[in-house]
């Protein structure tokens, strides 16, 4: 299923057109780290959905800085991978990328 939006607005998009292109999103896990304290730091792991790489980081900024009042000089990212459709484990993630058709 392709849903196209003409126009860009401010919630997460899953599928853009631009010049009568549709452009399809991948699958990224990101893993590192947010401050809980002063001094301690938890792990974390997350599922996104993004047009490339730097989407993908720009996401978990947004979607970890806003859920837990961070500043994202308080948030890590160790490693962004890229997944297949058979690694992915966020069945809205796979949704959006296609994979759960």
């Amino acid at each position: 299923m392709v849903r196209i939006k003409v126009k860009e607005t401010k919630r997460f998009n899953d599928v853009m057109r631009f010049e009568g292109e549709v452009i399809h999103m991948k699958a990224f896990r990101a893993t590192g780290s947010i401050k809980t304290g002063k001094f301690t730091w938890q792990k974390y792991s997350i599922e996104v959905a993004a047009l490339d790489e730097s989407g993908a980081a720009e996401k978990v900024m947004s979607d970890l800085g806003s859920r837990h009042r961070l500043k994202r000089t308080e948030i890590k990212i160790d490693e962004l991978k890229a997944l297949s459709a058979d690694e992915i484990q966020n069945p809205t993630v796979q949704y959006i990328v296609g994979g759960g058709q």
